[in-house]
């Protein structure tokens, strides 16, 4: 008698069991109260432009989709607001790596966001994405000194996906983008450069600081140049390849002084050529045209120079308030500049669109995958192809994300800013150039 009570119980015990998880298995698991995302950003320091801007345009992109309602995730059954925290790096990379594991382990963000800043500011936060299987989200800025690091990373970086521009690999077979000029440092700068080579001599100084990035930089822009029918100055013993703490510039100046050079062409990180610059001022070498990736791309590092120092200098536009694309809502790149000026009371950082169009892409992913789980969000953004207040995204097998590039150059403006960084040179249809090409620069 008692066996068959006990059998009686254990059967109702398993009934209630299988009652249980089938009820469970009906009912979404339970939602977190926010979306967490991490980013480890240069608030100071010498990518402070940089990061500043990126941190306010990917906090933007969190408010607009929150006044949605936030990212609808299907596995929860409903809109869940984003909150995306900040993590100051100080411009060192050897913090970035700590900062992102503390938002990792300690904060439990559920994905990692780097903005744009060169490529090494980002590798430490790919190893910590790879080691707790976490999708992150980097703006690092370079595409040929990005696969350099990555193909000897350990963990591998599967979890990363990358946003940024090519000096000349470009987009591959297949990509919409292929042998479409406008998205390499070399056909963006190359075409400005050509109408105007005539009225030079066409000798080239060019320079870049010893570290990764700078290194690919020079790596290829003097081959190049050579290719391109110019004469660069000291290419065979890499005259003008410095190492970053380099203070005194005067012997390479000197050399570009004595053989004649009228084109200056590099990458540095803007004290550095601020420097440079400064003493090339003071030893009397004019260069007719100056193009530079990197050092000017930020208002708050030119006007650092002081006197007329940013005038003419030219480089490459990544996001302008002129683009004709739209983020969430009713934000456009025009209001989203607005936003930014009518906050912080500075003129144009470009790096506001590119934090802000991140998000979108990962909004967009979360949203096609249902899930905030890694592995699905990393198979929705392999599938990415979403218009954004940047540009169409799509990403390579490279898990890299080619953007458009245009040209600028900073003139000289009245009223409460004295610079203004100028569209002049664009092959795409959704922007339009706004001042003329500056030449030769009028010291």
């Amino acid at each position: 008698m008692m066996k068959k009570i006990f059998a009686i119980i254990f059967i109702f015990l398993m009934m209630g069991f299988i009652f249980n998880n089938w009820i469970n298995a009906q009912s979404p698991p339970k939602a977190p109260e926010k979306i967490l995302i991490g980013s480890p950003a240069s608030l100071t320091g010498m990518y402070a432009g940089f990061g500043q801007g990126q941190s306010w345009g990917a906090k933007a992109a969190v408010i607009d989709i929150n006044k949605q309602g936030g990212v609808f995730v299907k596995e929860y059954g409903k809109k869940i607001p984003l909150e995306i925290i900040f993590t100051n790096t100080e411009s060192d990379p050897g913090k970035a790596g700590a900062l992102a594991e503390q938002l990792v382990v300690s904060e439990k963000v559920h994905f990692l966001v780097t903005g744009n800043e060169p490529p090494p500011m980002h590798n430490r936060a790919a190893t910590v994405a790879a080691r707790y299987n976490i999708v992150h989200l980097a703006h690092a800025a370079v595409l040929e000194p990005w696969l350099a690091m990555k193909q000897n990373a350990s963990p591998p970086w599967k979890n990363t996906w990358v946003f940024g521009f090519s000096i000349a690999m470009g987009a591959l077979p297949g990509d919409f983008r292929y042998k479409k000029p406008g998205y390499t440092i070399l056909d963006t700068w190359l075409p400005v450069l050509e109408p105007i080579a005539d009225k030079t001599n066409k000798k080239v100084g060019v320079f870049a600081t010893d570290e990764p990035d700078g290194r690919a930089w020079y790596a290829l822009f003097p081959k190049a140049l050579r290719e391109n029918g110019y004469f660069v100055v000291g290419m065979d013993e890499k005259l003008g390849l410095f190492p970053s703490e380099t203070s005194d510039f005067s012997s390479i100046i000197s050399k570009w002084k004595g053989e004649g050079v009228e084109i200056l062409w590099g990458n540095c990180p803007a004290p550095l050529f601020g420097a440079l610059w400064r003493q090339a001022r003071a030893l009397g070498f004019k260069p007719k045209t100056v193009f530079c990736g990197r050092a000017p791309a930020n208002y708050i590092d030119v006007v650092s120079w002081g006197g007329d120092l940013p005038l003419g200098i030219g480089l490459e536009i990544k996001w302008s308030p002129l683009f004709t694309t739209r983020g969430f809502g009713e934000t456009t790149p025009k209001s989203l500049l607005e936003r930014w000026s009518k906050e912080t009371g500075q003129p144009l950082n470009d790096n506001i669109g590119l934090g802000y169009y991140v998000i979108q892409v990962l909004v967009d992913a979360i949203e096609r995958s249902g899930s905030i789980q890694t592995e699905a969000v990393n198979k929705s953004l392999a599938k990415t192809d979403l218009m954004t207040i940047n540009s169409r995204v799509k990403f390579d097998e490279r898990q890299f994300n080619l953007i458009p590039l245009s040209f600028g150059q900073w003139h000289k403006v009245s009223g409460p800013e004295k610079w203004s960084l100028k569209l002049v040179s664009t092959v795409h249809d959704f922007v339009k150039t706004e001042a003329q090409f500056i030449f030769p620069i009028p010291y």
